[in-house]
């Protein structure tokens, strides 16, 4: 910014008031051509603004530091940034008032006035001035012109500390003002005046805002720390008085409200801490506004701040604004006794991350009405277009700065660069340069691994690779050299770089923490070096997947294969427990559980689809011919171009009806599905239905499966694809439980190895503490156990280096001894190798036992404590011996138990499985027998489903039918109804007592032949008149048709008889077209009607022909299924029982012969007896649900007609409002689903830019009747003065006549007549001259108000008539009465002046 730019506000106003003298004479000739304002309106502001303090003693001058440059602002405060025109931000930083020229980032500054700082701003709604409140002991307001910026108002008294927030009404004439602590002082000003029109007391806690309703100038808000208050002006017997009512937070938690926007109606939205809005209405929460599924509106605190197009806006911390539907929020009501009303927003901006919006403000030209700029408490200034349109721009940050203070600062010695850093832990570089460098630090990936081969499978291609992988392993190597060497040599310079820096005196050396390197280089080396790894995964993706596949697959071919039984020993006994092989399940194929046989039905859904294909639609209303469709016509309009928010507007608006639109067609679609939901009168109960057919298929009539009159329930038939499904499950659950009962013995085994590791180190105990005690108090240990090879089968395959060895020194030995079979002599070497490692162990658990303690100390006798001392030992390590042992004893005794528990489980599970694998035998036989039956089945169900297909669509084709032949009739009626309204519009015509009445009848029932519009030529019309011969019905009907041949035809149709009206006959002619239009359509909708009906017969026909052979088809394949189910009776079953279980005994014996006996569970016979009780109990219990049914079905009686006497109340009080609001009944589904109007639009658009217009001409305007107001006080002025002038001089005037009659009357009688009558004629001319002079000022008057009726203003108020003058004679003896205009005031004003020169 250049040195001619940065000017303070004082230089300025000092080269204006040293213009101003210099021109003394030029401002007192602007004074008198009726200038706007006088300089002495204005306060001197170099004597108002604070300035430095200096100590008495000090000689340095007051101007020594120069304000250049501004680089603060106060983002954390309050409403700290306003826009006084498109281009001009202010804002405070420190006691500085900041003026921001947004394009030219120019800055002016305005100073405290106080000293103390400032509180807060306030720009007016015209944008020509600004409101300052300043900070310290008693501080004012000042108004700031703009933009000349010389304070030219001061309203003092307001608080006595510091301003919290002010704010100006809508039309700005008042300004509410809210202090700080101690006293929170509510003022309101009339500024213009600097009085106070009313004061209160806010409340005692810090309060953030206050504001004027924009639509309700006595209403007043106020809100801030827990709190928010409604202030009314009201009007006293004692006067004007503030009475503020305090907001009921109810059942929500009080919150602190920094925000909140009045709505037309009253009531007020406003934010809150936790993120939802808050609607008020009266002093109480209406409703906690919130987003669908109990979000917040916005994260962390949030503050509406607009309200325009029908969308509420909001701000938040979470750096969003969002747009919510005005109509929505003002309607809201909670849906529960949450007391939250769910909304989603219209429409959402996100200005950016770590963005905290607390202010917003917005440009007040029409054209940019969308345009707002932001205030950031993280330390920045916004541009935000909030027009919510595809082509809307994104936010731009205009201005970043610190967001506390500062905490640190330095400045560059060799350079232009200050560097500053605060809290929010950024640090921020000031220079008109920017520079930044930074150092990347690499990594490079390792050699990849080779693929695993085969040496003796070596080819070509194989040593081609290998080839490849050295070559990358060594420029891999060649790499990492040359890193490292680099690593080194950076390495050795830093630390050159350390001892240098130590060697520096203290107050210069560098900190340890000041030489780390910044964590941004580190980021960006591990981000690289990922961005590497992860390439070379990529590129190694491949064999990788193809080595996991070969090692898979050879796991599956060699290990899973084996079966591995895991055999688990007792320690203390011969008890074991062995696990289930369990051979891998062979896959059985999807198509057997998932495949549906062609012939068998997949369910109800391909009858339901068949059943539910749609209908034709029913042919076009006829009753509609004739009648013409109502086109809307467009009008475009080219004058007015809609911008991107209009469009934007209209296309939500199309939006939004859509959306009604969608609603009420789903509405519509709900009643529709309730209403053919609604049962009819006789319907019964779905349930009641179902329980009874429950109840007939359980009825009791259990009749034997061998029985010949036994029928299978459908659901419960057989067939193959079912039998394989239950053998399938059958043999999963054998499994399972083999599983599970593995994963037990396993775990038991697991348990021992535990165990046994445990014993081990007991023993080592043990043997620890006997080598301290004497041999003939030692414990023998009890056997250490071993881990049997067939307790672990999989370390066979588990070897090391030490096995390997041991394997091939068995080998060389058995080489060199004999010569055998290399199978044979493997597998003995196998058996050799496990013995040694078994014998191993054995000597490794044994070992421990033999330790003996080869000698005992032998010394010098001991002493008695040392004897005592020893013999306290001995007892102790005895015990430690004896607990050791005893643990031992009962470790192992615990794990023999669980063995014995898990063996007799085992065994119970043995017999189990033996029962399931009876079963499987049997469900396997009778998958055998099912298959023999299954072609026969599956061609028969064929047969069964094609009948059922096609008894399902002749009922879908008779319903469609019916349904048209409904709607034929339905046209037939309307028709007929067309015809009777055409006959009762013939008889109005003719009126009453018509002589033409008889005629004009005949004439409209006349029928004659109508020729057809389409004339057939050659052979076409020979063949259309054989068929016209064969099909018309109009040649049959000779009663009804006159042929036309009749003499007289022509006449009636063609000649209007004599007296009769033209119109009439001829409105007589187009009724008889049009009612033989109707009857031939009638004709052709019941040939139409006739055809459907024969078609329903003929489908009822064949509907019952085809439900016979369905019955038929249905005998058969039950006769099919007896003879299954005979078939698997013969099949048998083997049932284990034991003698307590058989009943069967005859004669006091168990017959050898039990074929006649009867297998029954008793569990099932328990039930069978128990189910004779609860039926009883079900019976009482349907008595008293039919009794409490009968009580409910006439109590919902009465509720019906309760709800119909409820409708009938509502639908009057719908029609009451309709009529009071709109006038007439209007359809409330049209209303909602109007769209946007674009004419309306382009209106408003137009609107917009008129009243622009007409604001700019009502501005010249008022400019011209405000000069003209300043010229008739200066000629009232002048004229006020020359009316003083001349009463003084007609007082003097008197005076002298007193003196001259006075001395007249000594002189005589003589003169006196003569003077008297010359006296009379002077005081007639100055009357006169008086009377002219009150008609020019009257003239005066009526033009200034004819001026002031130009612009649209109120006339100013009417001035009181001016007292008569006394006529005073002129030097010349002569009256001057000549009417002068307006234009001439000199004239006008030189009279009086003449006529006191003349006196004097």
């Amino acid at each position: 910014m250049s040195e001619e730019n940065r000017t303070t506000v004082g230089e300025q106003t000092e080269k204006r008031e040293t213009a101003t003298q210099d021109n003394g004479e030029v401002m007192q000739l602007e004074s008198e051509n009726g200038s706007t304002k006088q300089l002495s309106e204005f306060y001197n502001y170099e004597e108002l603004h604070s300035r430095p303090y200096i100590t008495p003693d000090s000689e340095i001058p007051e101007n020594v530091l120069h304000l250049c440059h501004s680089f603060g602002y106060d983002s954390g405060r309050r409403g700290n940034l306003q826009l006084l025109d498109d281009n001009t931000l202010i804002f405070i930083a420190g006691n500085l008032l900041v003026l921001l020229d947004v394009s030219t980032k120019e800055q002016r500054y305005l100073r405290s006035c106080s000293g103390g700082g400032i509180g807060t701003i306030k720009a007016h709604p015209s944008k020509e001035c600004f409101a300052v409140a300043e900070k310290g002991i008693q501080p004012n307001i000042i108004m700031y012109e703009y933009p000349s910026l010389r304070p030219f108002c001061i309203l003092r008294g307001g608080t006595e500390r510091a301003y919290c927030f002010v704010d100006f009404n809508q039309d700005g004439s008042l300004l509410a003002s809210v202090g700080a602590d101690p006293d929170y002082m509510l003022t309101l000003w009339d500024w213009r005046r600097e009085e106070v029109m009313l004061r209160c007391k806010a409340i005692s806690q810090e309060v953030y805002r206050v504001s004027f309703s924009p639509y309700n100038p006595g209403l007043l808000t106020s809100s801030g720390s827990g709190h928010i208050k409604f202030w009314k002006m009201a009007d006293t017997y004692t006067g004007l008085k503030l009475q503020g009512l305090m907001g009921n937070f109810g059942k929500t938690a009080a919150t602190d409200i920094k925000g909140y926007v009045d709505l037309p109606d009253g009531k007020v939205v406003s934010g809150s801490d936790w993120g939802n809005l808050l609607l008020w209405e009266g002093n109480a929460i209406k409703v906690e506004i919130c987003r669908k599924g109990g979000g917040k509106c916005h994260a962390g605190m949030v503050q509406p701040f607009a309200l325009e197009d029908g969308q509420l806006m909001t701000i938040g911390y979470d750096g969003a604004v969002r747009g919510w539907d005005f109509e929505s929020i003002d309607t809201a009501d909670s849906t529960g006794d949450s007391g939250r009303f769910e909304l989603e927003p219209m429409n959402e901006l996100l200005v950016g991350h770590n963005v905290c919006l607390s202010s917003v403000v917005k440009s007040s030209q029409p054209s940019d009405s969308f345009i707002c700029f932001a205030q950031d408490t993280s330390g920045a200034i916004w541009k935000l277009d909030l027009s919510f349109t595809y082509t809307t721009p994104d936010p731009e940050c205009l201005f970043s700065f610190h967001a506390g203070a500062i905490q640190g600062l330095d400045v560059s010695r060799i350079s232009h660069l200050m560097a500053t850093t605060t809290l929010d832990r950024e640090y921020h570089t000031l220079s008109p340069l920017h520079t930044y460098r930074g150092l990347s630090v690499g990594l490079e990936n390792e050699a990849l691994a080779q693929d695993i081969e085969d040496p003796a499978a070596c080819s070509i291609e194989s040593e081609k690779q290998k080839l490849d992988k050295d070559r990358q392993r060594r420029e891999a190597e060649l790499k990492i050299a040359a890193k490292r060497k680099k690593l080194a040599e950076l390495n050795k310079k830093f630390q050159q770089l350390l001892i240098t820096n130590q060697s520096l005196p203290e107050h210069v050396r560098l900190k340890p923490e000041e030489l780390q390197l910044h964590p941004c280089f580190s980021e960006q080396a591990e981000r690289e070096k990922a961005q590497q790894v992860r390439l070379v995964r990529e590129q190694v993706a491949w064999e990788e997947e193809r080595c996991s596949i070969a090692l898979r697959k050879m796991q599956d071919w060699f290990k899973d294969s084996l079966s591995k039984v895991v055999t688990v020993v007792a320690i203390c006994s011969d008890h074991r427990v062995s696990t289930y092989s369990l051979p891998t399940l062979p896959e059985h194929s999807a198509q057997l559980r998932h495949q549906t046989r062609p012939g068998w039905p997949e369910g109800d859904g391909a009858a339901a689809a068949e059943h539910g294909r749609p209908r034709v639609e029913p042919a076009k209303d006829s009753s509609m011919l004739g009648e013409e469709d109502l086109c809307p016509l467009v009008a475009g309009s080219e004058g007015v171009k809609l911008g991107d928010r209009q469009m934007e507007r209209l296309r939500k608006a199309a939006e939004k009806a859509e959306q009604a639109r969608a609603k009420i067609e789903k509405r519509k679609q709900e009643w529709a599905q309730l209403y053919a939901e609604k049962p009819s009168e006789n319907c019964e109960d779905p349930q009641d239905v179902q329980a009874i057919v429950e109840a007939k298929e359980n009825l009791g009539d259990l009749k034997l499966k061998s029985d010949k009159d036994f029928t299978m329930p459908k659901h419960l038939r057989m067939n193959a694809e079912r039998k394989s499904t239950e053998l399938i499950g059958l043999e999963k659950k054998i499994r399972e439980k083999q599983t599970e009962m593995n994963q037990r013995i396993v775990a038991l085994r697991d348990s021992k190895v535990r165990l046994v590791s445990q014993l081990r180190s007991q023993t080592q105990q043990v043997l620890t503490v006997q080598m301290r005690l004497p041999a003939h108090l030692h414990r023998p240990p009890p056997t250490l156990p071993a881990i049997l090879p067939e307790e672990t089968p999989e370390k066979r395959l588990q070897f090391n280096r030490a096995t390997l060895e041991r394997y091939r020194r068995l080998r060389d030995q058995r080489m060199q001894s004999t010569e055998q079979d290399e199978q044979e002599d493997s597998t003995y070497i196998l058996a050799q190798l496990e013995k040694e490692v078994g014998r191993e162990e054995g000597t490794l658990s044994h070992s421990a036992s033999s330790v003996t303690r080869e000698e005992e100390e032998e010394g010098a006798e001991l002493s008695e404590l040392e004897e005592e001392l020893r013999r306290e030992e001995e007892i102790r390590l005895l015990h430690e011996q004896d607990s050791l042992l005893e643990q031992m004893e009962s470790s192992v005794w615990q794990f023999d138990a669980e063995l014995v528990l898990l063996r007799h489980q085992k065994l119970l599970l043995d017999w189990q499985l033996k029962l399931a694998d009876l079963r499987e035998l049997t469900l396997y036989q009778e998958l055998l027998l099912l298959k023999e039956f299954e072609r026969r089945e599956d061609s028969m169900q064929e047969n069964l489903s094609a009948r059922t297909k096609e008894e399902i669509s002749i009922t879908s084709k008779l319903e469609e039918y019916n349904e048209q032949l409904e709607v034929k009739r339905a046209d037939i009626v309307k028709l007929q109804e067309r015809e009777k309204a055409l006959y009762a519009a013939f008889h109005a015509s003719l009126g009453e007592e018509n002589k033409f009445e008889e005629f004009l009848t005949k004439v409209f029932k006349k029928k004659i032949k109508r020729v057809k519009k389409k004339e057939p030529t050659g052979n076409e019309e020979e063949e259309n008149e054989e068929d016209s011969d064969d099909d018309s019905d109009w040649d049959d009907d000779d009663d009804d048709f006159d042929s036309g041949s009749d003499e007289g035809g022509a006449a009636l149709d063609e000649v209007c008889p004599p007296g009769c009206v033209p119109a009439l006959f001829g409105n007589t002619l187009q009724l008889r077209e049009r009612r033989m239009d109707l009857e031939e359509l009638l004709v052709e909708e019941k040939k139409s009607a006739e055809i459907l009906r024969k078609e329903c017969i003929m489908l009822v026909k064949k509907e019952k022909s085809v439900k016979s052979s369905q019955k038929a088809a249905e005998d058969d394949l039950e006769l099919v299924n007896r003879e299954k189910q005979q078939k698997i009776n013969e099949l048998d079953v083997v049932v284990p029982l034991r003698l307590h279980q058989i009943m069967f005994v005859v004669n006091g014996s168990v017959p050898s012969d039990q074929s006649p006996a009867l297998v029954l569970d008793m569990k099932e016979l328990t039930r069978l007896q128990d189910r004779i009780k609860q039926l009883q109990e079900e019976k009482s219990q349907q008595k008293d649900l039919y009794i409490d049914a009968r009580k409910q079905y006439v109590g919902l009686t009465h509720d019906r007609k309760d709800m119909k006497v409820k409708i009938e109340v509502l639908e009057k009080q719908c029609h009451e409002l309709m009529m009071m609001k709109f006038g007439r009944e209007v359809d409330l589904e049209a209303l909602q689903t109007l769209s946007g109007n674009r004419r309306l639009e382009e209106l408003k658009q137009e609107k917009l830019l008129r009243e622009a217009a007409y604001a700019k001409e009502i501005k010249q305007w008022d400019a011209k009747v405000e000069e003209a107001r300043d010229r008739l006080m200066e000629v009232t002025r002048c004229n006020t003065e020359r009316v003083l002038c001349m009463t003084t001089l007609m007082d003097q005037n008197r005076e002298l006549e007193r003196k001259i009659n006075a001395s007249q009357r000594k002189m005589g009688n003589k003169s006196q007549d003569y003077r008297r009558g010359v006296d009379q004629a002077e005081i007639q001319r100055l009357q006169q001259l008086v009377k002219t002079q009150s008609q020019q000022a009257e003239a005066l008057r009526r033009e200034i108000g004819l001026l002031s009726r130009k612009g649209g203003h109120v006339l100013p108020p009417a001035q009181a008539r001016l007292p008569p003058i006394i006529p005073l004679p002129n030097p010349t003896g002569r009256t001057k009465t000549r009417t002068q205009g307006p234009g001439r005031l000199l004239s006008q004003v030189k009279a009086p002046d003449s006529s006191r020169q003349g006196v004097n």
